[in-house]
């Protein structure tokens, strides 16, 4: 199966299945002497891992990681990082049922469709659970940006309620099981959430990620744009249906004078007044702020009855069983800061090739 290498000068490509014996990557690319352990990776691990509230999945994964190549003596060696993180905790009896049925919204049907063969055990290679090492890897590309370059993520909305912005705390994030700026919202979003969980149902979020520090000059103008390219790795993260930049499509109703990024000079420096752009201009980024945002749908495994068929083509209605996340959206901040790391580092390396520096 293609397509399970992403990057270009820094690459990983990700192998495994949600209930097989174990998942892992391969992370090329990396320059050597980056000082790197297992614990550097995993608490960046530990902050996506499922079972951590009853608002996600109580499927119980440590995620721990192992190093098994790349790494010698507490640095890299410039060759192949190979990471590898256990399943401990399946349960594929709770997805018998489903073997032979299309759960909606899911990929059951254009997956079979496609290769004429299925592993309906969680979803198999299609499972939110391939996440966990792109969060790995993303570790990686952080040692390679550097300590200079932050990137942090937000849940702002979940359903209909957004955070509201004149609030906006990034402490606040470590306060609740939400990843929600916004502590006011974050008790709304408590009570609403628990509604949803009881009723078997699912919600969807949006989820916003600020990349700090990034200097001037990453991205190319045409086909390799930072902008196309962060697009591309927020949209490879299972379940996002929507992707923004800056102010995305709240630009199309700004006139001409109120989306331009006026500039000006302060201490023999270009200063932008405002970031409409996100922190990119023709693909290359400014020294501006980052900002993407993506749209998560609602979780598509749920306890509500809803009607499908079946791989013999005989309408049925089904109910999927096992653990999930009421809102998936909530364990996907970690992830997109992840894959934005890896664009970012990808990016630096070819700058660096290209234009020295």
């Amino acid at each position: 199966m293609a397509g399970n290498t992403f990057g270009h000068l820094f690459r990983f490509t990700s192998w495994g299945e949600s209930h097989g014996p174990a998942i892992g990557c391969v992370v090329d690319g990396a320059p050597p002497r980056l000082p790197i352990s297992e614990a550097d990776i995993q608490v960046w691990l530990d902050k996506r891992r499922p079972g951590t509230s009853r608002f996600v999945t109580q499927r119980q994964e440590p995620d721990t990681v192992k190093i098994l190549s790349g790494v010698f003596e507490g640095v890299t060696t410039g060759t192949p990082i190979s990471m590898l993180i256990e399943n401990v905790d399946q349960r594929s009896r709770d997805y018998g049922e489903v073997k032979d049925q299309f759960r909606p919204g899911h990929a059951d049907y254009t997956y079979l469709a496609k290769y004429g063969v299925r592993d309906y055990r969680g979803g198999g290679r299609q499972s939110a659970r391939e996440t966990a090492v792109r969060v790995a890897a993303g570790a990686i590309a952080r040692k390679v940006l550097g300590d200079g370059v932050s990137i942090r993520g937000a849940v702002v909305q979940i359903g209909p309620h957004k955070v509201d912005r004149d609030r906006w705390d990034w402490e606040a994030i470590a306060d609740n099981p939400f990843w929600c700026p916004d502590r006011q919202a974050a008790q709304r979003w408590e009570g609403y959430l628990d509604e949803v969980r009881k009723a078997g149902s699912s919600v969807g979020a949006v989820i916003e990620v600020t990349a700090s520090g990034v200097p001037v000059g990453l991205g190319a103008p045409i086909y390799d744009k930072l902008d196309s390219d962060i697009a591309r790795a927020l949209m490879s993260i299972n379940a996002v249906k929507g992707v923004e930049i800056g102010d995305g499509f709240a630009a199309a109703a700004l006139s001409g004078e109120q989306n331009a990024d006026e500039m000006r000079m302060a201490d023999g420096k270009a200063v932008f007044l405002s970031n409409h752009a996100g922190g990119i201009l023709g693909g290359i980024s400014t020294g501006q702020d980052i900002v993407a945002r993506m749209a998560v749908k609602p979780t598509s495994s749920i306890l509500t009855p809803v009607r499908s068929i079946d791989r013999f083509g005989k309408e049925v209605e089904l109910r999927t069983k096992g653990r999930h996340d009421p809102c998936v959206g909530l364990r996907a901040a970690p992830v997109a800061e992840a894959m934005i790391a890896c664009v970012l580092a990808d990016h630096l390396l070819r700058h660096r090739a290209q234009c020295g520096g």
